[in-house]
């Protein structure tokens, strides 16, 4: 870290603003390197976040919040950082993480804190993580926060898969009654009014495959009353997905909310190069005055259950296994990264487990899937049929934000890499989106889709959420066949005004925040 206090290096400003008065609550200091109530960033190249060219300045923090923008001068106290010509932007929002799952066995996340991201948005594919066991509430989540707090930011959404396996137990495989609904209803309500961003659905998966959609219209519209978003993993994103997109538009229309497409993809071969119609599509829902938006990571892999390649769930039906294996993700795409009770399947293909165990794939598949049904087995696998031009043709949408859908220490590179690798590859190497505007992706767009109004700009009276890097040399690291590696070429991060990542390294800070929804009808 480069400290002066006096820097003679000409700027070339582009704001000069008069201090402000400090402003918020200063987190308590934890150690003296990473807190200070007032830093001055010196000599950086500012991205504001909006997409514009950035500006040469410095930037004044106060408390946790930008106090100003332009030229300033050391005064007593001050902790000065030389960011010596380097990028300057808003930290990172991460609009649909799970970096909540090991959040508390690792407040400052190398995974997270490596690759730029200060806010993590949670309870997304309609599941929250339990903070404690079983999942309570999100104001539960919360409190478990703010008694042991991480370096980053949390926020959450509702999560309609929690409240259908809590009302509906094991017997979910229908339609839910109205007592059932308005129990999720109730549930809803309270989380809601405890700050919950909006509601969240994992439509692909049980239990909530089997809700129809009048359900989530119903409790859309609560989420709605509060103000609040509807996030969707969509029914399906491969053979039905346009079906699923109709869906969410639907449930956009029918409850008066915002919605947002989930790490959209269009997962099956017969489908690639379908996303220019995808979002003509979603352009015509936004002409009618409908919110739509997406989020997307930069990978050509998903990673969930196994299961999702048989929609219908019917695991003797090898015409069907057929179809999954030729039509969606080829045997050598699939590879097994969770199986309880064999190891030995961990980082294989099922192509190559089928040559293992001398049998073909499609038999393989459905005598995994039939056991693990059977045993209540967790078993996950990572498959790799997305299509590169669809990939960037999602991603220069404007209203497609950059997110993980990842997690700490992941076994998926995104967990890791995601941020990194949009600025290192699309941005550096293949030229698919401009500097500036992939920051606004990162930044003040997830901040607008989500509803989050106080951070995602670099601007005056902003939470002081900041990542300096090197926009020349970063780089991710995390690849498919090995995932812990974490990116490289973020210089600094403050969250909150304090510093949690100096130079690779995490600081004792622990200044992450609950970031509620701001029109909560309680408030």
């Amino acid at each position: 870290m480069k400290f002066s206090k006096n820097n003679p290096k000409a700027l070339i400003a582009g704001l000069c603003l008069l201090l402000l008065s400090s402003c918020g609550e200063q987190n308590e200091s934890v150690d003296e390197k990473a807190s200070s109530s007032t830093w001055i960033i010196k000599n950086a190249v500012v991205y504001d976040g909006s997409g514009a060219e950035p500006v040469n300045a410095d930037i004044r923090i106060e408390n946790g919040v930008i106090t100003g923008v332009g030229i300033f001068d050391a005064q007593n106290n001050d902790k000065i950082w030389d960011a010596d010509g380097l990028a300057l932007a808003p930290g990172f929002i991460d609009p649909h993480s799970h970096h909540d799952t090991k959040l508390m066995k690792k407040p400052a996340p190398e995974s997270a804190l490596g690759q730029g991201i200060t806010t993590i948005v949670s309870g997304m594919d309609g599941g929250a993580s339990t903070f404690g066991d079983p999942f309570v509430s999100i104001e539960n989540n919360f409190s478990v926060f703010q008694e042991s707090p991480a370096a980053i930011n949390l926020a959450y959404f509702a999560p309609h898969d929690t409240y259908r396996e809590i009302v509906m137990e094991d017997d979910f495989k229908r339609a839910a009654t109205a007592e059932e609904l308005d129990q999720m209803g109730q549930m809803l309500r309270r989380d809601m009014e405890a700050g919950a961003l909006g509601l969240s659905t994992g439509l692909e998966y049980e239990p909530s495959l089997y809700s129809i959609t009048q359900e989530v219209i119903e409790l859309a519209k609560i989420a709605a009353e509060y103000g609040g978003k509807y996030s969707s993993h969509i029914r399906s994103e491969d053979i039905k997905v346009t079906e699923a997109i109709d869906e969410v538009l639907t449930i956009a229309r029918e409850a008066m909310i915002p919605a947002n497409i989930s790490h959209i993809k269009l997962a099956m071969y017969a489908i690639h190069g379908n996303a220019p119609d995808v979002i003509e599509k979603l352009n015509k829902a936004r002409e009618e005055g409908l919110d739509i938006t997406a989020d997307i990571y930069p990978y050509d892999g998903w990673k969930a259950p196994m299961a999702i390649l048989m929609p219908a769930r019917d695991y003797t039906d090898r015409a069907a296994g057929e179809y999954a294996l030729s039509s969606i993700a080829s045997p050598a795409s699939v590879t097994i990264s969770d199986y309880d009770g064999e190891p030995s399947y961990i980082g294989k293909t099922l192509a190559e487990l089928a040559i293992e165990k001398n049998t073909d794939p499609v038999s393989l598949m459905m005598e995994m899937l039939q056991r693990a049904e059977r045993d209540d087995l967790n078993e996950r696998v990572i498959g790799r049929n997305i299509g590169e031009e669809d990939i960037k043709t999602f991603m220069k949408w404007p209203y497609t934000a950059i997110t993980t859908d990842g997690g700490i220490d992941d076994s998926h590179p995104r967990g890791q890499g995601t941020f990194a690798r949009v600025l290192a590859s699309y941005v550096r190497d293949k030229n698919v989106l401009p500097l500036s505007e992939a920051i606004r992706k990162m930044t003040s767009l997830p901040a607008r889709n989500l509803g989050i109004t106080d951070r995602g700009m670099i601007k005056q009276g902003f939470a002081a959420d900041l990542v300096l890097f090197d926009p020349d040399t970063i780089q991710d690291h995390a690849t498919f066949e090995n995932s812990l590696q974490y990116s490289s070429g973020i210089d600094a991060v403050w969250v909150n005004g304090e510093l949690v990542w100096d130079k690779g390294t995490v600081t004792a800070a622990r200044p992450g925040q609950i970031i509620r929804r701001h029109n909560s009808m309680n408030e």
